[in-house]
């Protein structure tokens, strides 16, 4: 019932068993419903294809999933809720770190989650007496955690918090919540997806590292680097306007801070580009918007 294998495979099972009628609504409900093998009602919203599935199908998800995470819930609900990082999903959860990593090396076996290791490296000191700052003496570099599948991280998001409600047949809470968080957990789906993308693009070049970027600094959602060692960074917008220069800015904003000369930028957005950046010729751009995801289906 559950696929835990690559998430491209994932993505194209997906669309073979629902046939959603485009990009955008393909990436919507396979944020939602990525990796388990049930047809779902695509003919209506996401709030209602999710109450639709869990009045037929919540008992059945329930003992798998129960069965898989053992008593971790509260763990797996503050990795779906978070920053994924690990020393903040053990504080949230109220684990220590003994507990926690041994939560997570169990989880992984299980194949409910994955380890994204943080490309961070250490401060080093100019001379061997300096003293850092203290907010750099105090910073920890952490690695983050992932779901095997999107459907998971939906199950751990919305509803093993409303748990109760959803088994007396209580749709309400659930509701207002995909409502209001809907657009913003899509966008890491499209995230990831945005990473397959890029890697599939680029094959002249093949990219032999991929992934988002994070350190005390800033946080990047695409850093690849390619086989020649040239680097391409981009950011990735899930919204119902078009992307702007102002994001460009602020993505070379970030590479000025880690003091990166990327050899591309892609920037990818649900809703395409406004002319300043369909125009731009001063950048070396790669644009994308979710239509180009069709690729990815072949």
């Amino acid at each position: 019932m559950l696929d835990t294998g690559p998430l491209l495979e994932q993505f194209r099972h997906f669309y073979t068993r629902n046939y959603p009628n485009d990009m955008e609504q393909q990436i919507e409900f396979f944020s939602f419903f990525g990796g388990l093998n049930l047809p779902i009602d695509i003919d209506v919203s996401i709030e209602q294809a999710v109450i639709n599935l869990l009045s037929q199908e919540f008992s059945t998800l329930n003992t798998l999933i129960s069965t898989l995470s053992q008593e971790y819930q509260p763990l797996l609900s503050a990795i779906a809720k978070g920053d994924r990082r690990l020393h903040s999903a053990f504080k949230r959860a109220h684990m220590s770190e003994a507990k926690g990593g041994a939560a997570v090396n169990f989880l992984q076996k299980q194949n409910v989650l994955n380890l994204e290791y943080s490309r961070e490296t250490p401060p080093q000191k100019e001379y061997p007496k300096q003293r850092l700052k203290k907010e750099i003496r105090e910073h920890r570099i952490s690695h983050k955690v992932q779901f095997r599948a999107p459907f998971l991280r939906f199950w751990f998001y919305f509803v093993a918090p409303l748990q109760e409600e959803i088994e007396r047949g209580e749709y309400t809470s659930l509701r207002a919540a995909i409502e209001e968080h809907q657009h913003s957990f899509c966008a890491y789906s499209f995230e990831k997806l945005s990473n397959l993308f890029l890697e599939m693009q680029l094959r002249s070049d093949p990219v032999i590292e991929s992934g988002s970027y994070w350190d005390r600094k800033v946080e990047i959602d695409l850093y690849a680097q390619r086989s020649s060692g040239a680097i391409i960074v981009g950011e990735c917008k899930w919204r119902n306007h078009k992307m702007n220069k102002k994001e460009l800015h602020k993505l070379r904003d970030k590479c000025d801070k880690l003091s990166l000369t990327p050899q591309h930028i892609a920037l990818f957005s649900k809703r395409g580009f406004s002319n300043e950046l369909i125009h731009n010729t001063k950048e070396n751009l790669l644009l994308f918007s979710a239509e180009d995801f069709k690729s990815l289906l072949t």
